[in-house]
């Protein structure tokens, strides 16, 4: 698990490390945040790193080149990483007057990169299992392989969430609950396995949490019924409570923007809240490490200790949030879909 690898790693080099001062707050965000290359392992003292495609538009015209280019401080075609400030870690490029300026970009950065990987993954486990399905009779014989992994996860969250959630037009819903279902889930691993391609920080992103409850949000007001917008621009109310002041049209309206706000700041917090407490456990090796190696070393064993922990409620909590939020968008899409009597 990286988190345990990560841990091991940390402690073998405080054996050797130096009394010195160290950032926290750079080692939490430097792990957790997103860049334009992807940081293999460090050997012999170099950065083993995969250079990712930089794709940006400046005040000079279009530039596609790799990140290798403008790694380390280095500046290519007048645009450079910032260091510090407002645009840190970002490419920037030096204005008229001197400032840095923020070029429209669209980079294939670590995190892009990953999900497009996540997303090419999911496509092939389920064309697979698809495949042995078109194979091989169902009714006659278990599934096999990917199709044996796949198949009670596909029946618990269709049985389970969809069908009993969003009601008898369940059906025309089913695949994009899945496919969030599986997509979240699959993210949430590969963000624990400590070698590439993983390790990216796709859930814990607030970018992609904010585009899933999006596809939620158009899902249920787009395809709503005629029952489901009654409720909420002419609410069975008293009177005066929807005219002359449409005090209940507002609340409902709110509801609108609280429900895939909510599918947002849930997934995405509690997934950042794993990946930055493991890293906030790794710190404290070293920031012992000036107290001695009594105390250090007393305070590494237990790191491992909640470090190994919190790995293994790490995993359960990758499932649960992608069953929470496709439980969620189950229950917010059945609630557009019930007739005036449901």
């Amino acid at each position: 698990m990286r988190k345990l690898l990560v841990i091991l790693m940390t402690f073998i080099s405080s054996l050797t490390l130096k009394a010195e001062e160290i950032n926290v707050s750079e080692i939490l965000f430097g792990h957790i945040g997103d860049s334009y290359g992807w940081h293999i392992t460090e050997w012999n003292g170099r950065h083993v790193i995969i250079p990712l495609p930089c794709i940006v538009k400046s005040s000079s015209g279009w530039h596609f080149f790799m990140s290798s280019r403008i790694g380390h401080g280095r500046e290519y075609e007048g645009l450079f990483i910032a260091e510090d400030g407002r645009y840190a870690d970002k490419i920037v490029e030096r204005g008229p007057d001197g400032e840095l300026v923020r070029p429209f970009d669209i980079s294939i950065t670590k995190n892009v990169a990953s999900l497009m990987f996540s997303s090419i993954l999911l496509v092939v486990l389920v064309l697979l299992s698809a495949r042995w399905y078109r194979r091989h009779e169902a009714v006659d014989e278990a599934p096999e392989g990917i199709a044996a992994a796949m198949e009670p996860l596909i029946m618990m969250v269709n049985d389970d969430l969809i069908k009993d959630n969003v009601g008898p037009d369940y059906r025309k819903y089913a695949p994009y609950l899945l496919t969030v279902f599986f997509f979240i889930l699959l993210n949430n691993l590969l963000g624990i396995v400590p070698f590439f391609p993983g390790g990216a920080n796709v859930t814990g992103n607030i970018a992609v949490t904010m585009v899933l409850a999006l596809c939620t949000f158009v899902a249920v007001n787009v395809f709503g019924n005629r029952h489901y917008w009654k409720e909420i621009l002419w609410p069975d109310v008293p009177m005066f409570l929807k005219f002359p002041i449409p005090i209940m049209q507002i609340i409902e309206l709110f509801g609108l923007i609280a429900k895939p706000f909510s599918l947002m700041v849930r997934l995405f917090a509690n997934i950042l809240a794993g990946h930055a407490m493991i890293l906030g456990l790794v710190s404290v090796i070293f920031v012992t490490v000036n107290l001695g190696p009594v105390i250090n070393g007393s305070m590494t064993v237990v790191t491992m200790l909640f470090g190994v922990f919190m790995d293994c409620l790490e995993l359960l909590v990758a499932f649960i949030q992608a069953y929470v939020f496709t439980m969620l968008s189950a229950v917010f899409i059945g609630m557009s879909r019930q007739s005036e009597h449901g």
